[in-house]
């Protein structure tokens, strides 16, 4: 499955799940796709659909949205 993650205010990243690690047999999480843009679960709320999804739950949509809640120094 190919996944997009808009980073809002930020960039957008494209991501084919089959290249994407995992935490384990469930397959890619959508912490695992935090991962990949260099971001951590305590800086960031994953939402799908507009609604938060938790980092450890199997990635099973095609677009996600992350948003910062802590930005700058």
């Amino acid at each position: 499955m190919h996944v997009t993650v808009d980073v809002k205010g930020e960039d957008t990243h494209e991501f084919d799940l089959d290249a994407v690690g995992t935490d384990g047999d469930r397959g890619p999480t959508y912490a695992d796709l935090l991962r990949e843009v260099d971001l951590s679960p305590h800086e960031v709320s994953v939402l799908v659909d507009g609604r938060p999804v938790p980092e450890d739950q199997p990635v099973e949509h095609d677009h996600v949205t992350v948003l910062r809640l802590i930005k700058g120094g």
